[in-house]
C-alpha cells in the first residue's frame, strides 16, 4: 500500500508559512525587548551611581582632616579620624538635636499612623452621609501649601502654650501628615477583604476589637510603607520646626545642622560638619535597608488581588 506526501489542500501549505512568519516576529519582539533591557538597566546603574557616590563621599570625608578635605577630597583618608565623630557628638550638641528629633519624629510618627488608619478604616469600610467629602477634604489638605499656614500656626500654638515646645511640635507634624496617610491607606484599606470583617463580627468582636485585631494587622505592609514615607519627610523637616520651636535647648536634628553649617563655616571645623551630616543620614538610610521589602510590599499590595 503506496502513501502520498501530497498535503491537504489549504492547510499544511500554509502551516510552514505561518510558522516561520511567528519565529520570525518572536526573534525580533526578543531583539526588541532586550533593547529595552539593556537601556532599563543603563539608567538605573546611572541613577544609583548618582545616589550612592555622594553618600560614600560623605561617610569617607567625615573621617578626614579638615587639611585632607581641601587638598585631596577624592582620596581615601590616611588614616580614621573619629575625633570628628566625637567633636560633632559633644561640641556641637548633636547629641541634644539627635534626641529631640527621635522623641519628635517618634510621637509624631506614632500619632500618625493611629490616627491616620482609624480614619482610614472608617472611610474604607463604611457608607455614611459625608463620606467622599471628607475623604475629598483629607486630599486637598495634600495639596495646601505648608507655606501658607506657617504664620496661623504660629499664632495658635502661642495662644494654647504650645509654641517653642516639642509635644506641640508633634501635633502640627501628625496634622501635616495626615492627608496623605489617610489618602495612602484609604485605598489600602479597600483591597482588604471584606469577609474576615464580617466573619469577627459574626463572632461578637466589636468595631474596635476587628479594627484593632483582625484589620490593622492585615495592613501592616500598608502601614510600614507609609510609616517609611511619614518618618522621611518628618526627620528631615526643616521649615515647620524653624518657625515654631526657636528654643536652642529643644531644636531637631535639621535645625541643629544649618546652626553646625553656620558655626563651623567661620570656625573651619568642616570635618566635624561631615561627621554630623552623617548622623543625621544613618538613621533614614538604616529603616529603609531594614524595610524595603515591606515598603514595596505594601505599594504593590493594591496592583495584585
Amino acid at each position: 500500500m503506496k502513501t502520498t506526501d501530497t498535503p491537504p489542500v489549504g492547510v499544511s501549505e500554509e502551516r510552514p508559512t505561518v510558522v516561520k512568519a511567528n519565529i520570525a516576529s518572536a526573534k525580533v519582539k526578543k531583539r526588541e525587548g532586550g533593547v529595552l533591557n539593556v537601556f532599563s538597566h543603563g539608567v538605573l546603574v546611572i541613577w544609583a551611581i548618582m545616589v550612592v557616590l555622594p553618600l560614600l563621599w560623605a561617610v569617607m570625608t567625615s573621617f578626614k582632616t579638615d587639611r585632607e578635605i581641601f587638598t585631596s577630597p577624592w582620596s581615601l583618608p590616611d588614616s580614621l579620624q573619629f575625633d570628628n565623630w566625637s567633636r560633632a557628638w559633644s561640641q556641637a550638641h548633636m547629641s541634644d538635636y539627635f534626641l529631640n528629633t527621635v522623641l519628635v519624629v517618634g510621637g509624631s510618627l506614632i500619632g500618625t499612623l493611629l490616627f491616620g488608619s482609624m480614619a482610614a478604616y472608617v472611610l474604607a469600610r463604611f457608607d455614611f452621609p459625608g463620606n467622599r467629602f471628607i475623604y475629598f477634604l483629607f486630599i486637598g489638605g495634600m495639596s495646601f501649601p505648608i507655606m501658607l499656614a506657617l504664620v496661623p500656626l504660629f499664632y495658635v500654638l502661642n495662644n494654647v502654650a504650645l509654641l517653642n515646645t516639642l509635644h506641640g511640635l508633634i501635633l502640627v507634624y501628625i496634622a501635616y501628615s495626615l492627608p496623605f496617610t489617610v489618602f495612602f491607606l484609604t485605598a489600602f484599606f479597600r483591597t482588604l477583604p471584606s469577609s474576615v470583617a464580617e466573619a469577627a463580627m459574626i463572632d461578637g468582636a466589636s468595631h474596635t476589637r476587628t479594627f484593632f485585631q483582625v484589620m490593622l494587622p492585615m495592613a501592616k505592609p500598608g502601614l510600614i510603607s507609609v510609616g517609611i514615607f511619614n518618618f522621611l519627610g518628618q526627620w528631615n523637616q526643616y521649615m515647620l520646626p524653624t518657625v515654631l520651636n526657636t528654643e536652642p535647648e529643644k531644636k531637631v536634628l535639621s535645625q541643629g545642622l544649618v546652626e553646625l553649617a553656620v558655626s563651623q563655616g567661620y570656625k573651619g571645623d568642616w570635618s566635624g560638619l561631615f561627621a554630623g551630616l552623617v548622623m543625621a543620614m544613618l538613621p533614614v538610610l538604616a529603616a529603609y535597608i531594614i524595610f524595603q521589602r515591606q515598603v514595596v510590599a505594601g505599594l504593590t499590595a493594591g496592583a495584585i488581588k
